[in-house]
């Protein structure tokens, strides 16, 4: 007879969306149980950018400064023709809106073992390797438990557990997706590319930033890593000899405008091909992202092609969107209506990063006729009107859209801070700087810049939340100075730091309650859950 396992939460694939979903989970009280088909940390080069929204998510699963030391700051992306000539610049900060550099450049499995080793501190999370789910079903009125069904490496003996909650971290094939039905919506985007990540210590000819080629015949893209670890991406000829002397030669003919191994000062000896692999890049979004008690992170649910260094920032921000509610879901008895605001906040998200993934990869392969170089003249020339870049970097994370849990006030001029993060400053708390994050906590909390009224404080205990004015954290003026820019004399934020309601100057107080409280405070289930046989 096979075994019978029970866990609030499990969650399928230990990748670092998976991985990071546990870690917040954890930090709200909520054990997991992470199945994992492959042994190790999957080796081949995949991921290599992080904004400074994803570095503020890796503090707040405490690997942040490990993290720190192993990063790169990048300067940002240009835009290149096939001479190497700048067709468009958008420049990075090293001091992002989040307290970080607005891009980082890293390597995948590094930022993997950091995670994994964070979960091995964390008594709230298991991690089941070698082990491939077989199936995913729940009731058909989508309630609890959901039994997820196994086999472990070596074994034809299914094996089962039984879940609360069920997130689908396991990728572009995601078994999951299948599970709850749900099909790709096709954004038309579809490449084969080839990705080669070097080391070497040949003077290489970069801006420490991301180069986009944009050559109709002969795309590429090229980013430094570390301190002498390089990566190219091209599109290549499905039989374009890469492996062998033979490969090793094409190789170098590909690399020339960045770096020369032909002189007899440098040789070529010192080129090491760390790995290699040949992709598909996709543009695709599933039709929905949940059934029940089952949810789709990451690959599973969208997937973008890499030419904005997005895809792998869409499924962390996933994590950080859904397990907040989850736990809440789990823990306080919010109502399950609770979770339907991921998919409502999350995929429009999703579909707009995926978009501009798209038009840059256009930009950079689209066509050889007439048009395609007027089009890549006109995309340099609106990239030269001030402003245009800046709102472009600016908009990789737009405003979560009016919900429940976005707040936006009808007939308000101006910009409203509602569906946006608050900043993260350093702050001046107890005697010593810290980050904001730090101090706010992992509930809600409100941060006003006037004395806080009966009704803020209300709200406040009715949510568990702190009640935090500028003046006593101090900071460098970001806080009072963006609040006034909103035009806000006080926010309330959420547990993953987006602002959900505000109390526009001179207005007095936060909008009626009554669109949130029942789902975060009511225990209206669509029926009870029943145990596990």
């Amino acid at each position: 007879m096979s075994a019978v396992v029970q866990r609030p939460v499990v969650i399928i694939g230990a990748g670092p969306v998976g991985v990071t979903a546990a870690l917040l989970l954890a930090r709200h009280g909520v054990p997991s149980l992470l199945l994992e088909r492959h042994r190790d940390i999957y080796p081949l080069p995949r991921a290599v950018v992080a904004d400074d929204e994803i570095r503020r998510i890796l503090q707040s699963v405490g690997i942040q400064e490990e993290f720190a030391a192993l990063a790169r700051p990048a300067r940002g992306l240009r835009l290149l023709n096939s001479q190497h000539r700048v067709i468009a610049e958008f420049t990075r900060s090293p001091h992002g809106h989040h307290g970080y550099p607005q891009t980082s450049m890293f390597d995948q499995p590094d930022l993997e073992r950091l995670l994994r080793a964070a979960l091995a501190r964390r008594p709230e999370c298991e991690l089941w390797s070698g082990v491939e789910v077989m199936s995913v079903s729940q009731p058909a009125d989508g309630t609890a438990p959901v039994r997820v069904t196994f086999r472990r490496d070596g074994s034809d003996e299914d094996e089962h557990v039984w879940a609360e909650a069920v997130l689908g971290c396991d990728g572009a094939g995601s078994l999951t997706r299948d599970a709850i039905g749900a099909v790709w919506e096709d954004l038309h985007f579809e490449e084969n590319w080839r990705v080669i990540d070097v080391r070497t210590s040949h003077p290489v000819r970069t801006w420490e930033g991301v180069d986009q080629i944009c050559c109709p015949t002969q795309p590429a893209t090229f980013m430094r890593l570390g301190e002498d670890r390089y990566r190219w991406e091209f599109r290549l000829a499905d039989d374009a000899p890469l492996d062998g002397p033979a490969g090793l030669k094409h190789l170098r003919e590909l690399v020339t405008p960045w770096i020369d191994l032909s002189s007899a000062a440098h040789g070529g000896d010192d080129f090491e091909v760390i790995r290699q692999a040949q992709y598909t890049f996709r543009a695709r979004l599933a039709d929905r992202w949940r059934r029940g008690r089952v949810f789709l992170l990451g690959d599973a649910a969208h997937l973008t092609p890499p030419f904005i260094g997005q895809g792998l920032c869409t499924g962390l921000r996933d994590a950080r969107n859904l397990t907040w509610k989850l736990a809440r879901v789990l823990q306080q008895s919010a109502d399950d209506r609770l979770l339907d605001t991921y998919q409502q906040e999350r995929k429009p998200h999703a579909r707009h990063v995926i978009r501009l993934a798209v038009a840059v990869g256009w930009a950079m392969t689209g066509g050889q006729d007439r048009g395609a170089a007027i089009r890549r003249t006109l995309v340099g020339a609106a990239c030269r009107i001030p402003g245009v870049t800046a709102t472009v970097s600016r908009d990789l994370s737009p405003a979560l859209p009016p919900g429940p849990l976005v707040r936006r006030r009808p007939r308000l001029t101006g910009r409203s801070l509602a569906g946006t993060f608050c900043p993260q400053p350093w702050v001046l708390y107890d005697g010593r700087r810290e980050r904001l994050d730090n101090i706010l906590g992992d509930s809600f909390a409100v941060l006003t810049a006037v004395p806080p009224t009966a009704r803020m404080t209300g709200v406040a205990t009715a949510l568990g939340a702190s009640v935090n004015h500028v003046d006593d954290l101090p900071d460098d003026g970001t806080l009072a100075a963006w609040l006034a820019r909103g035009r806000a004399d006080a926010v309330l934020l959420r547990p993953d730091r987006v602002v959900m309601d505000t109390v526009p100057t001179g207005t007095g107080d936060f909008t009626d309650t009554a669109a949130w409280a029942p789902l975060l405070h009511t225990a209206r289930r669509p029926a009870e859950a029943r145990p596990a046989p």
